[in-house]
């Protein structure tokens, strides 16, 4: 056996002892093994929700689209390196304390419960499902690619092995098991991308030896509208490109949850500081490592094997293959949350909300394992089967969630007498209008991104929609006034109090000095 191989066989040996290890706690109740008992603390939370946000395509995708396209790609490294910061400081809080307040253990039964709505959460679950489903599968196309690169073995064995690691330390050990493993891998992640970029740079003589070779091949590397302007003077797509990721993971629920599982509203500050340190150093590498292929790699075949292929000619296959695990470890920690999420989903939303409502702790955690075992032997079958292009697939299923979802998710926090028909609205038009958008290439007619004209549509439907429906009841607005969290008084408001009690308080003070018989008594 190869050392590189043995490396991997090591890597994914260490990460299925952390899911046994786990695998007691889980079983203890479903808030154990769906969400960790609420206890997760902000550098891991910080670093799960990084980790599982950029995912596979961080690897394969992006070096790739970079490689195609030149500095345009940067446009989604932007909205990459704002968007953990920007998720944890809008829905954070508030989405914390008030799926507590609800009682909800995942992201679509906190939508039931905020809106009053059995239909909210039958369409939400289709949505969810369906589209986790697809981001999953592109992960598990990912892995099969990344280790079949790596190790040589055949492409559909690489993804039995690869997905049934991920599958077995998932079913295993619940959410605690993922969480825990994706801040592991996170660093990993960090380490190897940092490691390959920084010798990629000293081969390209950094980053104005990289623009200089970019200008003499193709100006149009150089410029954000893409290799031969083909995006020039379209701001919809340059402006999409930068929001899908800004603001797009305040839709994605295996994402969101992440807010409900923290350890307290406390922990929403020092995991934005986490955040932003780790985004700062991250998303920009693997899409500069893109453009540096363009000038040392120009025949690759393959553009999604840019990182891959740097690795192995910069360092011996021994450090190669440490290196590369950051691969591997950005495919698995994005796989895990989906696997959880779907579980959740498929247990929580569907089985117990309209199966069987009365089905006990243990029943339910059950369940949620057998749903996470159907769904990796699902995706195993469809990887196998037929692998599309991991850029193309993420970027639908991404786009098309945070279009259903992130509009209600904010809505549900921030608009006291936003209503369910509001959210079904928000939910159906912005998805459909994402598939529509993507099947049809309407970008290429309109100018417009994908993402960018689904969340139109989402927040006209949102606003629109509530015109008609039902308004909240009572309780679910103290419910929500209660989610803001303790708020203090305009300060106005506290000077005149101060002014109003200033005269009697200097009278009780002048009393108290000059009785010191009554402060005896007191005593």
């Amino acid at each position: 056996m190869k050392d590189d191989v043995l490396i991997f066989l090591i890597y994914l040996f260490l990460l299925l002892c952390v899911g046994l290890y786990f695998s007691r706690k889980a079983s203890k109740s479903p808030n154990s093994y769906l969400l960790g008992d609420r206890k997760v603390g902000p550098a891991v939370t910080a670093l799960t929700m990084q980790s599982t946000s950029m995912s596979g395509f961080m690897f394969l995708g992006g070096p790739a689209l970079a490689f195609q396209h030149g500095w345009y790609a940067m446009m989604y490294a932007i909205g990459d390196a704002g968007g953990g910061i920007i998720n944890l400081s809008v829905l954070g809080k508030r989405m914390r304390r008030m799926s507590e307040l609800l009682g909800a253990l995942s992201p679509i039964e906190y939508l039931e419960k905020r809106f009053k709505s059995a239909a909210v959460r039958i369409v939400g679950s289709i949505i969810a499902t369906v589209f986790l489903f697809a981001y999953v599968f592109a992960q598990f196309l990912a892995a099969g690619k990344a280790l079949e690169s790596l190790t040589g073995w055949k492409y559909e064995w690489a993804v039995v092995v690869g997905v049934g690691v991920i599958v077995i330390y998932t079913v295993a050990g619940g959410y605690l098991a993922v969480v825990w493993t994706d801040f592991f891998q996170a660093l990993v992640m960090l380490v190897g991308v940092a490691c390959i970029l920084v010798v990629a740079f000293v081969h390209v003589g950094g980053l104005s030896g990289l623009n200089q070779s970019l200008g003499e091949m193709d100006p149009s590397y150089l410029s954000i509208w893409g290799e031969d302007y083909i995006y020039y003077g379209q701001w919809g797509v340059i402006l999409g490109s930068s929001l899908i990721y800004m603001i797009g993971y305040m839709g994605l629920p295996h994402v969101v949850v992440r807010h409900m599982s923290m350890e307290s509203t406390k922990t929403v500050k020092s995991a934005t500081l986490w955040s932003a340190i780790y985004n700062q150093l991250f998303a920009y590498s693997p899409y500069l490592l893109g453009l540096v292929g363009i000038v040392l790699l120009p025949n690759l075949s393959d553009p999604e094997m840019v990182i891959p292929t740097l690795a192995y000619t910069f360092f011996p296959g021994v450090v190669a293959a440490l290196l590369l695990s950051a691969v591997m470890a950005a495919i698995m920690s994005t796989s895990d949350s989906i696997l959880m999420q779907a579980g959740t989903i498929l247990s929580r939303d569907v089985y117990q909300r309209f199966i069987n409502k009365k089905a006990n702790p243990t029943k339910m955690i059950l369940i949620s394992r057998l749903s996470i075992l159907f769904a990796g032997i699902t995706g195993i079958l469809v990887a196998v089967i037929q692998p599309p292009k991991v850029f193309d697939l993420v970027v639908f299923a991404f786009g098309t969630m945070g279009n259903s979802f992130m509009v209600p998710y904010i809505a549900a926090v921030y608009w006291k007498k936003a209503n369910s028909t509001g959210v079904l609205c928000s939910m159906i038009g912005g998805g459909i209008t994402n598939i529509l958008w993507t099947a049809l290439d309407w970008q290429a007619i309109t100018g417009l991104h994908p993402f960018l004209a689904g969340l139109f549509i989402s927040v006209i439907g949102m606003i629109i929609g509530n015109l008609f429906g039902n308004p909240p009841t009572s309780d679910m607005e103290e419910i929500f006034e209660e989610a803001k969290g303790p708020r203090r008084l305009p300060k106005k408001v506290e000077q005149n109090i101060a002014q109003d009690i200033a005269p009697e308080a200097r009278v009780i003070s002048d009393f108290m000095k000059h009785k010191p018989s009554v402060q005896g008594v007191q005593r």
